[in-house]
């Protein structure tokens, strides 16, 4: 990405006017009798050869910036500009952050780092690197752009709705770079990536060096890699002065975001909005679910015409809901001549061409009194990170679903938790988008004002920090006790951090990261699950962890429809592996991946009750590691067919137990229950596990919280591996007394005595 062994180059920018000249770099009279028309790339001229004069960091205008956009010719590709690109200009000039682009400019141009609050629907996302792009015109200088956002989903539709605004292909001079997907390309000089991604090329670059300016977007959502980056960033730009941050936020809690960086300048623009009316139930819901499902129908029964958003908390919440929107907005268009109804879910793993339905228009009617209408029901998403034009009702439910972790018993959760009063501020905002809007809140008034916070908790306040420590020692920052964070975490949860890598052997004694701690920070992985995959080599079953891997990192591959649960059980158990979940998952992908004749992979996923988009998103997954550890020469064997079934299936337990030795349970002897090892916490095998006989010990991939606790996605295991494989781990003295130290001793006496014989 803008390398320094490719040739960058410019052509001239007719009809502009002699103070832009010095932006757009004039040709020598000769260069412009040899190439008169300049609009492919061949025809460009070289920066290099000194055909190009003031090749910096240039100060220009809001005017200036609008004259190259208003010319035929497109500064990054050569191209003429389509008819199209100008039909989409005159929309984007009439965004509010196009009035304060001359602002914009002298703040950007006078201080490193700026923080911009624009309210949702201002145009932030999408004008603000654009303004940058014409400012600095990054590719003369061997430069790019990034831009962060939380959300996947966000990165790839602003991306494709920033390429087609510049007029160039998605994937070249605009692109994007998201956890197992790359589309970029040498050209590109504006990257929309998640936070994530970039902090994983800071590990590499920890100047980043590739970048003329960055922007941190919803910053306000405070994820974990957001915060990681903003205390990164804040120490890159001390030894980078030539770098240029901008601090996006949705929400006026800039104060904050204002004196970590040290008293940076604020520029605030406000939304395009309309006034909306808040409405509240005058009791308590027991089931926001069917509150939100009737709210829907009800609105779209009797209220005038606009497009419905409504909030809830997960994957399948929503499918449910869409369901049943769907079949009884059928039925009021039967029954009561309503206009016809398109529900369209939307949420983080839902692929991106289904993703860009929501923005299809509604239904027409031939009856105004009865419009057709759009109802989006999506995740949280749609809180700040993507615009809906059109929609008008908002049903807020006031849930959302919040990871939390608690390091005492080592366990992180995704909880449906409230959400905060800005949460439920940004939700309503998105019914003032396009005109007067209504907001349908499913909680009373007093819930509102006493029951919800001002603002959510970050996430690095409620998550397990391991992969957050790894990826800090990779930074090169050793004293974590000191790092600038806004919002410095527990010690104790960092303390279980510290203790977690160095169990795992990615940390030594001393807290200094060791090989295997450099390789494992490679991989865009847990630390549990890279440490497993590097390790699956020695027991000769690296290809079965390498689909176990996948298939773990991607949504439930099991589809259980409440219409159809005992079908989808019994087509469960024909992949059943008997002795747990994990092995399972080897025989559906390799089912996935056989010949089914003349059904195609989308039907027979259908019919056997598997998810034809995970099992894609695994397969895609898959191949990405599968080419780092090539990368990194790990070797890639299996022994299947070799060996004995048991011993084949022996060697993947004892590869798993690599990476998950710090969880397990083991039976009760009392009754079914478990007890998790060094925790002690009390547990119940999940229902949704094939286990054909209840194992002893037992390794887990996730602890749930639900009205119980369960453990989920099993596999039986031997105690003596435990110990053979993890004995730091398993060390006695660590154990408090009782069941399973007692059943431990026995084992090690076991384990040395059988030693001691040979």
């Amino acid at each position: 990405m803008g390398s320094s062994s490719r040739s960058h180059k410019r052509q001239k920018v007719d009809h502009v006017d002699d103070s832009t000249a010095e932006i757009v770099a004039e040709q020598s009279e000769e260069s412009l009798k040899s190439h008169p028309h300049p609009t492919t790339e061949s025809s460009m001229i070289h920066h290099d050869q000194g055909e190009f004069k003031n090749i910096t960091r240039h100060k220009t205008t809001a005017e200036q910036g609008e004259t190259l956009e208003n010319g035929p010719i497109n500064p990054f590709t050569g191209n003429k500009f389509t008819d199209r690109y100008f039909s989409i200009l005159k929309t984007r000039r009439d965004l509010p952050v196009h009035y304060q682009r001359q602002e914009f400019l002298n703040i950007f141009h006078s201080s490193q780092i700026m923080v911009f609050v624009g309210e949702t629907g201002s145009g932030k996302t999408t004008q603000i690197p654009q303004f940058v792009l014409y400012d600095e015109i990054p590719h003369l200088i061997n430069k790019q752009v990034a831009c962060t956002q939380p959300r996947r989903v966000a990165a790839m539709s602003v991306a494709a709705r920033v390429a087609d605004e510049l007029d160039v292909k998605l994937g070249e001079e605009v692109g994007y770079s998201i956890r197992f997907e790359n589309k970029t390309s040498p050209k590109t000089i504006l990257k929309y990536m998640t936070d994530g991604m970039l902090l994983r090329e800071a590990m590499e670059d920890h100047n980043l060096n590739k970048y003329s300016c960055i922007i941190l977007d919803e910053a306000h959502e405070r994820t974990l890699a957001t915060d990681i980056l903003m205390g990164l960033i804040k120490q890159v730009s001390k030894r980078r002065k030539d770098l240029k941050i901008i601090i996006m936020s949705a929400t006026l809690d800039a104060e904050k975001f204002q004196n970590y960086f040290n008293d940076a300048p604020l520029l605030a623009v406000p939304g395009r909005t309309h006034p909306v009316e808040i409405y509240y139930t005058p009791e308590y819901q027991k089931d926001y679910l069917d509150a939100a499902i009737r709210t829907v129908l009800q609105i779209h029964a009797t209220e005038p015409e606009g497009d419905i958003l409504l909030f809830l908390t997960g994957e399948e919440e929503i499918e449910d809901a869409c369901k049943k929107i769907s079949l009884e907005g059928d039925e009021l268009v039967r029954e009561q001549g309503c206009g016809q109804v398109k529900v369209y879910p939307l949420y983080g793993s839902l692929p991106p061409h289904q993703q860009q339905k929501i923005f299809e228009p509604a239904p027409t009617s031939n009856n105004p009194n009865r419009p057709g209408r759009k109802v989006v029901i999506s995740t949280n998403i749609a809180e700040t990170s993507l615009t809906i034009d059109g929609i008008v009702y908002v049903v807020d439910p006031g849930f959302s679903k919040q990871k939390v972790y608690n390091p005492r018993v080592r366990v992180e959760s995704l909880l449906v938790s409230p959400i905060s009063k800005a949460s439920a501020q940004q939700r309503a905002g998105r019914a003032g988008r396009t005109r007067p809007g209504k907001c349908f809140r499913l909680y009373t008034e007093e819930a509102f004002r006493k029951e919800l916070i001002e603002q959510s908790y970050p996430e690095i306040l409620r998550s397990n920090l391991s992969s957050t420590v790894l990826e800090l020692k990779k930074l090169g920052i050793d004293d974590l006790v000191h790092f600038d964070f806004m919002d410095p975490p527990a010690p104790e949860t960092m303390m279980r951090a510290l203790e977690e890598l160095n169990y795992l052997q990615c940390l030594n004694d001393d807290g200094d990261l060791t090989s295997l701690g450099r390789l494992a920070s490679q991989f865009p992985l847990d630390p549990i699950l890279a440490v497993m995959l590097i390790g699956s080599s020695g027991f000769e079953c690296s290809e079965e962890i390498l689909t176990i891997v996948a298939m773990l990192s991607v949504p439930n591959v099991f589809v259980r429809p409440i219409s159809a649960r005992k079908r989808a059980d019994e087509a469960k158990m024909q992949f059943a592996q008997p002795d747990g979940d994990h092995l399972t998952l080897i025989n559906v992908y390799e089912a996935f991946l056989e010949d089914h004749g003349d059904l195609s992979p989308h039907q027979w996923c259908r019919e056997n009750f598997l998810s034809y988009r995970s099992l894609t998103s695994a397969k895609n997954v898959r191949n990405q590691l599968y080419r780092l550890m090539e990368k990194y020469d790990l070797p890639i064997v299996s022994n299947y067919g070799e060996i004995p079934d048991a011993k084949y299936w022996e060697n993947i337990k004892k590869a798993l137990i690599g990476g998950f030795f710090m969880q397990v349970a083991k039976k009760k002897s009392n009754n079914k229950n478990y007890l998790t090892i060094k925790d002690n916490q009390d547990v119940m095998i999940h229902p949704s596990t094939i286990l054909s006989k209840e194992g002893e010990w037992v390794i887990y991939n996730e602890f749930v919280l639900t009205s119980k606790n369960y453990i989920r996605t099993c596999t039986i295991v031997k105690p003596e591996w435990l110990v053979e494989i993890a004995p730091k781990y398993y060390n006695l003295d660590h154990f408090q007394k009782g069941d399973v130290k007692l059943s431990l001793e026995r084992v090690i006496s076991k384990v040395e005595s059988k030693r001691n014989s040979k």
